[in-house]
């Protein structure tokens, strides 16, 4: 990577592709402080990256964001419901069979897409850049159910984005991943602090009603 490289790159950059990039940090974020606003954020974010995908002919990218706009709604939805019902949606975490079967799930279709890339187009990476795509998407159900390991997810995820944009030339894009890759850090620790203080909460009130 050059200094000429990352300044050009930087020159290219549209005022909507800037604004979606600013929007998409500030839902990763919203999402580490549990904020329901994380996801009108990563609404608009993913609108305009969708539009500008498609605009720019890459298809499959435009259909992962928009893939995004929909679980944006999803999200919106699900914590609103336990927000209204009185009962906030919980940090949790997933027993080692569940992550196991992720794992699993998400590399045989990383292989078949990343196979079939392979054979059908000049895909440069292909298996890297369809297990990115496929952990994401599997990813960002896990983040809407406030799965706490979805954070170390993305720290992978993120890192192994960084490699793939590193050797196909996006550099201001390995900029922003990397800022990812710090907020999923941050991520991890503000809900595993929030797992810890429900934890307590729970210990305190079966300590105090003992027959609930």
């Amino acid at each position: 990577m050059t200094t000429d490289a990352i300044v050009e790159a930087f020159l290219a950059l549209s005022g909507w592709e800037v604004f979606a990039t600013t929007l998409g940090i500030a839902y990763v974020i919203l999402a580490a402080k549990e904020s329901i606003w994380c996801w009108p954020t990563a609404f608009v974010s993913t609108l305009i990256y969708t539009v500008l995908f498609w605009e720019g002919q890459l298809p499959m990218q435009a259909i992962l964001n928009f893939y995004y706009m929909a679980m944006a709604i999803y999200g919106f939805m699900l914590w609103t419901k336990h927000s209204k019902n009185d009962d906030t949606l919980k940090v949790k975490t997933w027993g080692w069979q569940k992550h196991i079967a992720y794992i699993v799930i998400a590399s045989v279709l990383s292989i078949g897409i990343g196979y079939y890339l392979d054979l059908s187009s000049g895909t440069r990476l292909p298996f890297l850049d369809s297990a990115v795509m496929v952990f994401s998407v599997i990813n960002t159900w896990l983040m809407a159910q406030k799965i706490l390991e979805n954070w170390l997810y993305w720290i992978i995820i993120d890192a192994a984005a960084i490699y793939l944009y590193w050797q196909t030339g996006f550099y201001v894009t390995i900029i922003m991943f990397g800022v990812y890759l710090i907020l999923a850090v941050y991520g991890y620790k503000e809900w595993r602090d929030s797992l810890k203080e429900s934890l307590d909460e729970t210990d305190l009130t079966n300590t105090e009603n003992p027959y609930m």
